[in-house]
């Protein structure tokens, strides 16, 4: 995906998640992710939009120390302007992506062609999957993530943080995840074992475990959003590879 297809995406994926906080009680739980309460959600995107914005707005060459990111919840909002909170800070960003120069030299914790290419496309998706979780707490699903989002996301999660050698995905003995796109260009080799985890793209029939479905479905399973018994993703094989990811993709 281009820098303006993943900025348009963080436009569209911010406003929706606002819309559905909007017409939610902050106080309702967040489905997706069991500790948190809605307006845990809107503080924490919030706050990440505010640390992005600040890397690229002001070129930062380290990142935020603690002292800078506590400094992006004062003053914390109370609920009655928390969505408004939110939205001022999502705009905030994509004023700041847009403006950008495209030789914009500041700090970033994965490759990615640019600094700019890796801020768009890491906000589009930290923007995106939060979303997911904002209509899960309001009750609904929600429109469907585009599948050209949800396959540059895939590869996002899998070549780019599960394969900094900081996931704990392992096994005793190395197996292999074959995950395949129905709708798209998307094949992913996945190896676990006592290494850290290794990424290919390509294909292996005889794989230990297949997950086969439409992006959007692979996304939220592999980002563990997708709710035991839903979706369209057909699985062959050793499903512990599946427990095993579901207890241990742990994005820090």
């Amino acid at each position: 995906m281009e820098i303006t297809a993943h900025i348009d995406a963080l436009r569209r994926e911010g406003g929706l998640l606002a819309d559905a906080a909007a017409r939610t009680g902050l106080d309702a739980p967040v489905p997706t992710c069991p500790d948190w309460r809605l307006r845990d959600l809107l503080l924490h995107t919030g706050q990440v939009h505010r640390w992005a914005t600040a890397h690229v707005r002001d070129a930062l060459k380290a990142p935020l120390d603690e002292d800078g990111e506590r400094a992006l919840l004062i003053p914390a909002p109370d609920d009655a302007g928390l969505v408004n909170w939110f939205r001022a800070g999502h705009t905030a960003l994509l004023d700041a992506l847009t403006a950008a120069p495209a030789d914009l030299d500041c700090w970033t914790f994965m490759p990615a062609p640019s600094p700019l290419a890796f801020w768009a496309r890491r906000q589009a998706h930290e923007t995106a999957v939060h979303r997911i979780d904002a209509d899960a707490a309001a009750g609904t699903e929600g429109p469907s993530t585009d599948p050209a989002l949800a396959l540059d996301g895939i590869d996002e999660l899998l070549r780019g943080f599960m394969s900094r050698g900081r996931t704990e995905v392992r096994g005793e003995r190395p197996r292999t995840v074959q995950i395949s796109a129905t709708d798209g260009p998307g094949r992913w080799l996945l190896t676990v074992g006592p290494d850290p985890l290794s990424v290919a793209l390509t294909e292996d029939p005889a794989a230990d475990l297949t997950l086969t479905g439409p992006a959007r479905d692979l996304y939220l399973l592999l980002w563990n959003r997708l709710p035991a018994g839903t979706g369209k993703v057909d699985r062959a094989g050793d499903e512990t590879l599946l427990d095993l990811w579901r207890e241990s993709a742990r994005i820090r």
